[in-house]
């Protein structure tokens, strides 16, 4: 963890709590001791540990400056398998992605849909420890959604990129993206299925490449939105 996020209000950790845990096993911290932490989507500043017991801790937070910006970049991402999801999210809250959104697509696993990662909102907490290792206080806005359909309504306003290796021609890293809001989608490990890529197409999205290998969704979703942001002068 580079910065310790809570929400507004929030000035307890439960000796459960693995923000507790961290300060007292990483960090070796106890009373008087402060820390870097921060209110989630809010100011950052120096936490100063007020009272520490077997039952937790206590602190009062200084705000400083808030870090809480994120790039006006938003993703869909097809779900995949939990435990590669997992990855996707904190890489992209890391990144400093602004939103993502998670459909089910025709080609990928149905039964991945029914996973606690999407069903139960354990999602929140992959974004949050994302935020946290990026050191600033910002964390992705997220959507569940059911279909492709679903999701590119949901999308908002913005450049429309479709990330396929099949009907892509123009390369992510030659565009001029700077000064817009970029909207970039990426399929499941077998690809978009024809219906959807007909439907991203009557919705305005551009197909791009990112190279003429075939990547794993994880990998895609990480270096296609790195390729984005710094063609975006963000990055």
């Amino acid at each position: 963890m580079n910065i310790i996020l809570f929400e507004k209000g929030e000035r307890h950790f439960d000796c459960k709590d693995e923000r507790f845990l961290h300060i007292k096993k990483v960090l070796h911290m106890g009373v008087g001791d402060s820390f870097h932490g921060g209110e989630i989507n809010g100011w950052e500043g120096k936490c100063r540990i007020e009272n520490f017991d077997s039952d937790g801790l206590d602190f009062a937070f200084t705000p400083v400056s808030d870090t809480s910006a994120l790039h006006p970049l938003t993703m869909i991402v097809a779900q995949v398998r939990p435990i590669c999801m997992k990855r996707i999210l904190r890489e992209a809250v890391s990144l400093g992605v602004g939103r993502l959104i998670l459909p089910i697509s025709d080609l990928g696993e149905k039964s991945y849909a029914s996973a606690s990662l999407y069903t139960e909102g354990e999602y929140k907490s992959i974004l949050l420890d994302g935020a946290m290792q990026s050191g600033k206080t910002g964390v992705s806005e997220c959507l569940v959604v059911k279909s492709v359909e679903e999701a590119i309504e949901k999308a908002g306003e913005g450049e429309r990129l479709l990330l396929d290796n099949v009907i892509g021609s123009s390369p992510l890293s030659s565009l001029d993206l700077k000064n817009m809001s970029v909207i970039l989608a990426i399929g499941p490990e077998r690809g978009w299925s024809e219906r959807e890529r007909k439907l991203f197409l009557s919705s305005s999205f551009s197909p791009v490449l990112i190279g003429d290998r075939i990547l794993r969704t994880e990998t895609a979703a990480v270096a296609a939105p790195s390729v984005a942001l710094s063609r975006m002068g963000l990055l």
